[in-house]
């Protein structure tokens, strides 16, 4: 079995790809137009994501001389590795969305600050502790988006589609380096990990409700009390998806890596993109044909 179609998590590698956002600019960020609320939701969801990505690699080089097991240190390395290029990325996205937006370039800067001072005071149990709780919910996110990906990804910019179909593959591949980091650690306080998978989840649903509102206000979602309410509500509903998809996480036998879309039966997207990107495709920039080339299917008329 190749390394496409073997599990994600096994040995997975760091890529370092940057995205042209010069191409996207602040004109585009609303950047799919099959669902377009579905950008402004994931654009004010992740406008902390860096930060918090930071955070994760102090995190990870804090406790990495802790952990005794030669394979998690490696994954703990390709963690770190994956999560740099994210942060870098982001952060460019960022600058585009603070373009558009009054209040996005505060709220940006809030959400450093805050990252940063908790970098600093947090104890390290809390540091692995919160980023296991944060990295459950980049990694359900990942499934939940790949697999939604004709109803908020069909027609879309192509460098914004390409960055996000790349994080979301790498947050499943990665997606149980912080759960078995603190089950290691402290594995014994399993109360503790179901607390901070909730405090993660208040944490992101609070930071979207900050900018989400502001976002769609700007682009005039608004004006109209039945079309405010469908685009406010859709922002809800995101929400309890994530919320949903959590619940297997508070079992006691709860393991990412044995998640169904994290097996060989996992998600086509993830496999088609991981050969192409293996065999040195071109995963900069996807539009619809490129995707159909990935996919081994037919391209749209």
């Amino acid at each position: 079995m190749d390394q496409a179609t073997s599990h994600p998590m096994d040995d997975f590698p760091v890529r370092q790809l940057t995205f042209d956002m010069q191409r996207v600019g602040d004109h585009n960020v609303v950047w799919s137009r099959t669902c377009p609320e579905f950008s402004v939701f994931i654009n004010a969801l992740a406008l902390h994501v860096p930060y918090f990505e930071r955070y994760l690699i102090h995190t990870m080089r804090t406790v990495k001389d802790q952990i005794g097991d030669p394979q998690l240190r490696r994954d703990m390395s390709a963690l770190i590795g994956q999560e740099a290029h994210h942060a870098k990325n982001f952060t460019l996205f960022n600058q585009a969305l603070a373009n558009r937006y009054p209040k996005v370039g505060q709220h940006d800067s809030d959400a450093r600050e805050d990252f940063a001072r908790r970098a600093r005071i947090d104890s390290t149990k809390h540091l692995v502790g919160f980023t296991a709780g944060y990295e459950t919910f980049t990694f359900l996110a990942g499934m939940i988006i790949l697999d939604n990906h004709d109803k908020w990804f069909a027609d879309a910019d192509p460098v914004i589609k390409a960055m996000w179909v790349w994080h979301q593959v790498e947050e499943v591949e990665h997606g149980a380096v912080a759960f078995e980091v603190y089950r290691q650690l402290y594995g014994q306080h399993e109360w503790y990990r179901k607390w901070m998978v909730l405090k993660a989840l208040t944490h992101i649903a609070l930071q979207t409700l900050k900018t989400y509102p502001h976002m769609t206000k700007e682009e005039g979602w608004l004006r109209n009390p039945f079309n405010a309410a469908h685009k406010l509500g859709f922002c809800v509903l995101m929400l309890l998806r994530l919320l949903r998809a959590a619940l297997p996480v508070f079992r006691k036998d709860y393991h990412p890596r044995r998640h169904p879309m994290a097996t060989t039966k996992q998600n086509p997207i993830q496999i088609a993109w991981r050969r192409f990107q293996g065999r040195g495709g071109d995963v900069l920039e996807i539009d619809r044909e490129k995707m159909a080339k990935m996919m081994g299917v037919p391209a749209p008329v």
